[in-house]
């Protein structure tokens, strides 16, 4: 796409182009010759911020205008337009981060060189690059302020008027890498701003604060660092001084007036014209065949941001920046920060899989890359990881490659690292084998080495029956020590690295079907997990459990018993070849068996198959029931039905203990038959061999070796009865596992796509709803239209089985409604990407689940990286703090296998302190407080009223007086709305809420309320 031209042309510009005119003859000549025209059409872009550019531009002719990012409005903003004799795209090279944005304002020429032809020059030539560097571009100028004032929350300022304002009074420092620089050589009265590389903790982008600092400040990264001083009070200073051209405008301009028209000059050349599209640096975005993406994004959203965009890009993956943006929006303004945790939801959201794992230093050459990290206070991927050096994607910096040791200056001993998996892109059919087979494809030069390993240990084993006729016929009869000497040292030898061999094989073959067994099971779990509601009220704990066992069993027989088969079949043929060359009579008496042998495993499989399905129910049955025991121990001991239970559990075992009993004994009656059959054979060689021995058609070394070689043969036929009843247990398990995997998540492809609901304001419209768990049984609600206003605090109430918590759960889209919609600020919620709903919404439920651990860590649950003050700001809002500091072990109190070591009034506060923490706009609590004391219930139910004042809140309860004072309460029975109003309203009509409240009234329940009142 590009043209070369004579070079003198080229260099009689370039001679007379600051600071091209500072090379001597023979520099500039060399360079000339690496120089080509190019010519751009009106309105066609030279450069993008979002790519490293792979060439600098001189305008040999034309107009180009230059635009500037602006981060707080998203906006591109045109800074000005220049002309002939400047040099763009120098500044994206010497910072290592691209920000240039340029388009050709009229028909452009431009004389391009090569990215990597003006780094070398640069290197080459000192005077050169300091000429260059020493300068501060509008571009990079107006980026700096835009993160800045982008932190600093100023969206007033207008950045185009500053920047033009400050640019002349803007002073460049570059300094070398490791280099160190004493603070007071920095004029503190100015504004130090981070253009690239790191000074200390300040990444690029970053603001220097003198106060945070020592007396030194040191260079880290491996280009430098470069940074822009700009006056402190530069609004006042600058106020009434128009834009004028700087000091290197004004000499460009005094070398340009030397330059004679060169329009004239290149008119009749055929110049062509560029590519349409910019082209990418090569040298920084590709190592290899692999390519690394780099997308550039500065601050707290605009960072992680970039990453997510970056592994979409790696992984071929679609990436819906505006969706993606908000989540992370709505995420820093409920938690303040975008944890790691977080950053995992929101590549689930885009189609990767994910692992979390806590990673040392010295192990981080074992990570498979790539993978995403905290790193200096944002975000970077992990693209190549080697025992010596990590290529890393950094958003404010660029595509960088560290030393370990460099590396763990800044990343630490030990972090977390968010381990990612492409998608499988699976068509969408019946659960099998098949399921497997990429899994198994990607180990597969593993596993092909295991196989070539397993070959050489099946080869070393005929060694034993040749020695072994050797040393019968030669040795033996000959009498010679010496060659059984050698022989015995041989078969040492062999024994030996057969061993050695064996161990190898071991090695890898565990190792690679251990991490096999990790990538299959985190699927089955992540596909489990985002199963709906109903697939697991449908089903019990134990038998789903039983069923994600199965999983071993599956891959085992792929990648164990397979393997033998294979081994089996192929050295089966090679035996009895070998067989073959000693005696075909022998051959054909070895194997007469083989039919008998089919016979019985193709009688005996179908029984042990339908033995095998009934040996599984069974098993789940048991271990249902034993988990259900041990779930409701309390209830267990309490109800004095510990004998009962264990009557139930040992009817149950005994129909386990039967079933089991009959498949062993017909794998066992199998087994003798097949044992049987092969000592048959063995009688029937030895006899048959004997005679052949006898008629001096075969040695007595022979025989036994021949004795030897078939028992190879013979022992592969007898695992072939085991072989089968596996592939028979394989199918069972293929079977039951494939009803979890062939089960629709509650998130298909179609849903994924859908709009991000933005921040839920708190309008809630249920339209004509009416739902049902199945056809066959009555509906759980009727025709129920419902509208809440934001802000409103609505108590739901009514008796047992009324529909109040399935209500509230076809909010959360935990149950799909059989007919109507719900609507949460006019946007249906079936409509909406289920994750950024449910994000939204916090729900405490009455059985509350803790899990094991601290309670500081499951308060801090949904936000790992909380402060210990938000921690116990939520824990008080909880009414929770006064009590875990009376623990012994305070914040730090191990809570036990679901909350099991606190109350259950305890464990409702920790659980309503742990959806405090998620800050959600919009709170359900379903019989949240229904374990607490009178005061502690009036307590907790004032906190969330005050901190959750103008946030829409559903409150369901049995107790009338907890929620009079609500805005709107809702009273229910047998799935519909029977009632509506404030608690005066309900009272004037005297129906069934005037009627509870009374009944409550005279049980002597207390007068406190709640509500947002």
């Amino acid at each position: 796409m590009t043209y070369s031209v004579a070079s003198n042309q080229v260099h009689e510009f370039l001679e007379q182009t600051f600071p091209f005119n500072q090379l001597n003859p023979q520099q500039l000549h060399t360079v000339t010759t690496k120089c080509q025209l190019v010519r751009y059409r009106t309105g066609q872009p030279l450069f993008v911020r979002e790519s490293m550019p792979a060439q600098i531009a001189i305008i040999y002719e034309g107009k180009v205008r230059l635009l500037g990012y602006d981060q707080r409005t998203e906006k591109p903003a045109s800074l000005q337009v220049v002309g002939a004799g400047e040099i763009l795209g120098w500044v994206g090279l010497v910072r290592g981060v691209p920000c240039e944005i340029a388009i050709a304002s009229t028909e452009v020429i431009c004389i391009t060189l090569p990215a990597a032809d003006f780094l070398d020059l640069i290197q080459s030539e000192p005077l050169f690059a300091e000429a260059l560097s020493n300068k501060c571009v509008l571009s990079e100028l107006f980026e700096l302020l835009s993160v800045e004032l982008n932190r600093q929350a100023d969206a007033n300022t207008n950045l185009k008027e500053l920047a033009l304002k400050i640019w002349q009074d803007v002073t460049v420092l570059n300094l070398s890498k490791g280099s160190k620089v004493n603070i007071s050589q920095l004029d503190s009265q100015r504004i130090w701003l981070v253009s690239s590389g790191a000074v200390e903790n300040f990444a690029a982008g970053s603001r220097l604060d003198f106060d945070s600092v020592g007396q030194f400040l040191r260079v880290s990264g491996i280009r430098g660092a470069r940074l822009l001083s700009l006056p402190q009070e530069e609004g006042k200073k600058y106020a009434n001084i128009p834009h004028s051209s700087t000091p290197v405008e004004t000499r460009l301009i005094a070398s340009l007036q030397k330059i004679q028209n060169p329009k004239s000059e290149i008119q009749n050349l055929e110049i062509p014209y560029a590519s349409d599209e910019p082209p990418i640096s090569s040298s920084e975005t590709n190592t290899g065949q692999t390519k690394f993406p780099y997308v550039r994004g500065n601050g707290a959203i605009d960072a992680p941001l970039a990453c997510l965009q970056m592994l979409s890009q790696y992984f071929g993956v679609s990436f819906r920046r505006d969706l993606i943006k908000k989540v992370l929006q709505n995420q820093l303004k409920a938690a303040d920060n975008i944890s790691l945790q977080v950053a995992g939801a929101v590549v689930e959201m885009i189609g990767l899989r994910t692992q979390l794992v806590q990673v040392p230093v010295t192990a981080i050459h074992r990570v498979k890359a790539p993978a995403l990290i905290r790193y200096n206070d944002s975000f970077a991927i992990l693209y190549s990881i080697t025992e010596k050096e990590i290529v890393l994607g950094i958003p404010e910096s660029g595509i960088s490659r560290r030393k370990i040791r460099d590396f763990s200056e800044v990343w630490g001993n030990e972090s977390q690292v968010l381990l990612l998996q492409a998608p499988l892109n699976k068509p969408k059919e019946k659960f099998s084998l098949k399921w497997f087979l990429p899994s198994i494809y990607k180990y597969r030069r593993v596993l092909t080495e295991v196989l070539i390993a397993s070959a050489f240990v099946q080869l070393f084993g005929l060694a034993n029956p040749i020695i072994t006729q050797v040393i019968i016929d030669k040795v033996l009869v000959q009498k010679s020590l010496d060659t059984l000497d050698v022989l015995g040292i041989f078969l040492l030898g062999v024994g030996v690295f057969e061993a050695l061999l064996t161990t190898l094989r071991t090695y890898l073959f565990v190792d690679t079907t251990n991490r096999i067994d990790l990538s299959l099971g985190s699927e089955v779990i992540d596909h489990l997990l985002k199963l709906p509601l109903s697939f697991f009220e449908k089903r019990r704990i134990g038998e789903l459990a039983g069923r994600m066992n199965e999983l071993e069993n599956i891959r085992s027989f792929l990648t164990g018993t397979a393997l033998t088969v294979v081994l089996d079949a192929i050295f089966s043929v090679i035996y009895i070849v070998v067989m073959l060359f000693y005696s075909w009579t022998l051959t054909l008496v070895a194997l007469a068996t083989v039919p008998l042998f089919g016979l019985l495993t193709m009688s005996v499989s179908p029984i042990v198959r339908q033995q095998l399905k009934h040996k599984a129910e069974r098993y789940a049955d048991t271990q249902s029931y034993f988990v259900e025991v041990l779930s409701g121990i309390q209830t267990v001991k309490a109800q004095n039905i510990e004998l009962k239970s264990r009557w139930q559990w040992q009817q149950k075992h005994v129909k386990y203990i039967s079933a089991g009993f009959k498949n062993v004994i017909t794998s066992s009656t199998a087994s003798s038959i097949s044992g049987f059959l092969n000592k048959f054979s063995g009688f029937l060689l030895l006899w048959v061999g004997a005679h052949l021995v006898l008629a001096n058609q075969l040695t007595l070394g022979q025989l036994i070796a021949f004795r030897m070689i078939a028992g190879y043969v013979t022992s592969p036929l007898l695992r072939l009865i085991q072989l089968w009843q596996n592939f028979q247990e394989t199918a069972l398990s293929i079977e039951r596992l494939g009803d979890v995997l062939d089960a629709p998540q509650e998130i298909d492809e179609a849903n994924s796509k859908n709009i991000t609901l933005p921040e839920i304001k708190g309008t809630v419209n249920y339209e004509a709803i009416s739902f049902g768990f199945n056809a066959n049984v009555a509906l759980q609600l009727r025709n129920i239209n419902l509208e809440i206003n934001a802000g409103s605090f609505v108590g739901i109430v009514g008796q047992s089985g009324s529909g109040k918590s399935t209500l509230t759960k076809l909010l959360q889209r935990l149950y799909e409604p059989t007919s109507g919609r719900v609507k949460i600020d006019g946007y249906d919620v079936s409509k909406v990407e289920l994750y950024s709903l449910r994000r939204q919404i916090g729900t405490v439920l009455q059985d509350t689940l803790l899990f094991s651990g601290t309670i500081q860590e499951n308060i801090a649950l949904t936000n790992p990286e909380a402060s210990s003050e938000e921690i116990i700001e939520a824990a008080k809002i909880a009414d929770a703090h006064d009590f875990i500091m009376s623990l012994p072990n305070g914040y730090n109190t191990i809570v036990g296998e679901r909350g099991s070591a606190l109350s259950g009034g305890q464990r409702q506060r920790i659980a309503i302190a742990r959806t405090v923490m998620q800050n959600p706009n919009l709170l359900i609590l379903d019989e949240a407080t229904s374990a607490l004391d009178y005061n502690s219930e009036r307590q907790v139910c004032q906190n969330l009223a005050e901190a959750f004042r103008d946030r829409t809140v559903f409150f369901i309860t049995h107790r009338l007086t907890t929620v009079k004072n609500a805005d709107v309460i809702l009273v229910m029975d047998q799935g519909a709305i029977v009632e509506r109003g404030t608690h005066s309203e309900l009272m004037a009509l005297k129906g069934r809420y005037f009627c509870l409240y009374q009944q409550q009234e005279g049980m002597g329940n207390g007068e406190w309320v709640m509500g947002n009142g």
